[in-house]
């Protein structure tokens, strides 16, 4: 290049800055997308082995090259001059003079942009779930993985493993590998490469719609779908019409919590209730998406005339069950429990002393609240208790 080339290229140089300083000033859209970051459309003028040029209109031309130009290979191999292409910008300006741009950040970032737009909107997509581990199930969208915790599987998929057995809901979690799913999107961390995806969350927005169906007090009947630690999954016919005036088939799912599923003190809820029983059970709660159910209310409250057989005084005999931070639970009868509370004894290693589960002693009743199904015991004469259960033995 001779000196005149070279004073020629300067002058260039400083007009492109000079006109681009005026372009940013008097048009502030421009300045807007022009930014390191910036998505931007233009045309290919030339392809190389070196590079690729794209006419970005007024705001110069842009350049891929280089390491961009490697990764690009894919999107630009069946390209060619005229075709229009989005680029990320990666350099303002380059030494050259050109806009430095990158396709693949570029055909990233607008996947992430569409996946914003898909969570604002709420829109429902189908994935085809790819593989399982042990915290939930793994699903493609857009070429990104999104991951679909257990916690946010729809009751139906749920896997209710007694103990929360990891391995045992692995093996449940996989037999989903290959279904199609429903899902929304819940959350998105572009920069980690993290999309967090929630079945739940669809069938949500069905069941808000069915439960209008119900109110709290309707007698329902259904059968028994899992039993957990805390209470009972029914599942319960759904013959209800959609929004679109389809028949809803699907069913819904109801939670008996282990407190509701007797008046009396339930350990495990497989003492009272299995898979397959069919119960009839009374609503007492809905509350977003969830129906609470209850088996006892549909039952005679044994509580209910209590007084004429337990009365604030009386020393009865009953079997210590349950021990916990707050005291010792005693059996009287088949229905009703009551409360040694642990200042009987003043320590939780003192009660364990001078109880043992399983045996009968004689208590004192300091109180009865049959509105609240409580009773409340002190200690009577232990030995006396120790003494008769010997005689019954």
């Amino acid at each position: 290049m001779n000196e005149i080339e070279q004073i020629q290229t300067l002058i260039n140089g400083e007009q492109k800055k000079s006109d681009m300083a005026v372009l940013l000033r008097d048009e502030p859209n421009f300045a807007a997308v022009l930014k390191v970051g910036g998505l931007i459309e233009g045309a290919i003028i030339e392809k190389t082995s070196k590079a690729v040029h794209i006419d970005l209109g007024l705001l110069g031309t842009g350049i891929i090259y280089g390491r961009e130009l490697m990764d690009a290979y894919e999107i630009l191999k069946k390209s060619k001059p005229g075709d229009k292409i989005l680029g990320k910008i990666v350099e303002l300006e380059n030494e050259d003079g050109y806009v430095e741009l990158s396709l693949k950040e570029a055909s990233r970032q607008r996947v992430w942009d569409q996946l914003r737009e898909k969570q604002k909107s709420q829109e429902i997509i189908v994935v085809k779930i790819s593989e399982a581990n042990r915290g939930g199930l793994v699903a493609p969208i857009s070429g990104i993985k999104a991951f679909l915790p257990v916690s946010q599987l729809a009751p139906k998929h749920y896997p209710r493993i007694e103990g929360g057995d990891k391995e045992k809901i692995l093996v449940e979690l996989n037999k989903l590998v290959g279904q199609e799913l429903k899902v929304k999107i819940l959350d998105m961390f572009p920069e980690e490469e993290k999309l967090i995806i929630s079945e739940k969350e669809v069938k949500n927005g069905e069941i808000t719609e069915v439960l209008k169906h119900f109110k709290v007090g309707d007698i329902v009947e259904g059968e028994v779908a899992g039993v957990v630690d805390f209470g009972a999954f029914v599942k319960l016919p759904a013959p209800f019409q959609n929004n679109d005036g389809s028949s809803a088939t699907e069913s819904l799912e109801g939670l008996i919590h282990i407190s509701e599923l007797d008046y009396k003190l339930i350990e495990n809820p497989q003492e009272v209730i299995k898979v397959g029983d069919k119960v009839r059970a009374q609503i007492i709660d809905l509350e977003g998406d969830r129906i609470s159910l209850s088996l006892k209310r549909l039952k005679e409250d044994p509580w209910k005339n209590i007084g004429s057989i337990y009365k604030k005084g009386d020393v009865v005999a009953g079997e210590v069950t349950k021990f916990n931070p707050f005291g010792a639970f005693v059996q009287l009868d088949q229905n009703i429990h009551g409360l040694v509370h642990i200042s009987e004894f003043g320590s939780e290693n003192k009660m364990k002393t001078a109880l043992i589960l399983g045996q009968k002693y004689n208590f004192k009743i300091i109180s009865v609240e049959p509105e609240e199904h409580r009773m409340a015991l002190g200690l009577a004469d232990v030995s006396d208790g120790q003494s008769e259960q010997k005689k019954e033995e």
